[in-house]
């Protein structure tokens, strides 16, 4: 059985003022500097006279917001905003977001970042008791909960910290309303959530990197399990989730999906990224001429690598800058031709060298195979394969696009079959435990490569391979 897509991974942000700025410029800003998080679509809501306004649309900030329409809107107190990368919902116009919701008693709009694990439950339970649903995704449940709530304790801030105790799973979360603008981080943290000041403007953006662009000052992350709620006076307010505890910050997260400028729980990406590579050189000292990392998140753990060793690092592929991440690409054919598109070799580089390559992880092994078939055709003497991760065994429910089991290669073949499968004269996988050395105190949601989750999954989503004798070519 082909395990459903399960999580999903974007890009949020918020803005509050006490009084009227270019919030919705500077949110389309943001986003961009989150653009790495989601391609697919991208959405700013706002308040204009306490009347929501809503744009959306597919593909990249700048293909949604010309400048007319910023100009349009320019100036208002509150804005929030979603770059979109869909596994859990289609990839659709209807399942951008933010989702509004206007309702006689509240209206809101609410942008998440994250993947609830018993969304299916509930949303049959809102279907039967008679609640139509307008999108697949989960974020909608999360609008309906809220409303639901807020005729039940006429208290915006008890009705969202009631909805967020009812749902399961991995969210981040920025909420606005005519005059509140609120940030919400699930229980074990598993997505990442900042606050910064920009003037007298509190933003909630999901990487700093967000906050950089922007000329904001950061302040503190969001805390795991926190509620956090702003409103136009400057005033604030924290609460807390039930059964509220660190211990499932994403390590996905500091192997690929964050830029390498944010810092993430008071972790830089990209020094842990050079720990990783450094990590790779002792776990299996090598001989080579030049290392190299593939474009953009194996370039860091390169460095560290070269570090450790004193083996030159090089750059050993230009990258179309025209074209987006493969690995997020929602389908496998747009992946392959992603990769074929998107690298080309330096051949005076690597001609009759023997080449340390570094990339992030293997998971289908299709683009690994590529990138080494493409190093031997410009010329590479050897290629050795370096990992700055440990195998993808196992599926993510927190808000990474692993594949299902049966198509992970690392559940087919160990180390060395792999290696003979990619075309490489060796390959290392960083450790386990060399990756947990660079997490916070609390440590990092291991459950891809364990299958040791920090939290509950729905169990009938889980796979066995008992009767699957070879992998998918993926």
């Amino acid at each position: 059985m082909k395990l459903t897509k399960l999580s999903e991974e974007c890009g949020v942000f918020g803005i509050i003022s006490p009084k009227a700025i270019p919030s919705v410029p500077l949110t389309a800003s943001a986003l961009i500097a989150l653009q790495h998080r989601g391609q697919e679509s991208a959405g700013i809501a706002t308040f204009v006279d306490g009347t929501l306004k809503c744009k959306k649309g597919m593909g990249l900030v700048s293909d949604v917001f010309n400048n007319d329409y910023l100009e349009f809107v320019a100036n208002t107190k509150i804005a929030v905003g979603h770059v979109r990368y869909s596994t859990t919902g289609s990839c659709n116009i209807e399942n951008a977001q933010p989702i509004e919701t206007v309702h006689s008693k509240i209206s809101l709009a609410l942008a998440h970042n994250g993947n609830l694990t018993n969304s299916l439950r509930i949303r049959n339970e809102l279907v039967q008791s008679g609640m139509i649903m307008h999108t697949t995704n989960d974020t909608e449940i999360l609008n309906i909960l809220i409303v639901r709530n807020m005729l039940e304790t006429n208290d915006l801030e008890r009705a969202i910290v009631k909805s967020m105790n009812i749902v399961d799973g991995a969210f981040s979360i920025v909420i606005a309303t005519k005059d509140k603008l609120i940030a919400v981080r699930d229980r074990n943290g598993f997505r990442p959530l900042c606050m910064g000041k920009l003037g007298e403007s509190t933003v909630f953006a999901s990487e700093t990197c967000a906050l950089d662009a922007l000329g904001a000052e950061f302040v503190r992350d969001i805390k795991p399990g926190e509620v956090l709620c702003c409103d136009l006076k400057g005033g604030m307010k924290s609460y807390r989730l039930d059964n509220a505890s660190q211990s499932g910050l994403c390590s996905f997260e500091f192997v690929y999906f964050a830029r390498p400028d944010s810092v993430i729980d008071g972790i830089s990406v990209y020094d842990a990224r050079v720990m990783m590579g450094r990590a790779l050189y002792r776990q299996m000292p090598t001989d080579a001429d030049c290392v190299c990392g593939v474009p953009d998140s194996g370039l860091q753990a390169a460095q560290g690598y070269s570090l450790e060793s004193g083996i030159p690092v090089v750059q050993a592929f230009v990258k179309n800058k025209y074209i987006g991440r493969s690995f997020i690409l929602p389908d496998q054919v747009k992946r392959e031709h992603a990769v074929d598109i998107k690298l080309n070799p330096i051949r005076s580089t690597v001609a009759g060298k023997r080449v340390v390559l570094i990339d992030d992880s293997i998971v289908r092994s299709t683009t690994s195979t590529r990138i080494i078939k493409m190093l031997r055709r410009a010329g590479a003497k050897e290629v050795h394969m370096r990992i700055s991760s440990p195998p993808f065994k196992y599926p993510c429910y927190f808000g990474v696009d692993i594949d299902s089991p049966e198509h992970l290669v690392a559940n087919y073949y160990d180390t060395k079959g792999i290696c003979e499968k990619i075309g490489a004269d060796s390959l290392e996988y960083l450790s386990l435990e060399n990756l947990k050395a660079i997490s916070p105190e609390t440590g990092f949601c291991t459950g891809c490569f364990t299958g040791d989750y920090p939290a509950p999954v729905n169990p009938t989503l889980k796979n066995t391979f008992d009767d699957v004798n070879s992998p998918k070519d993926k």
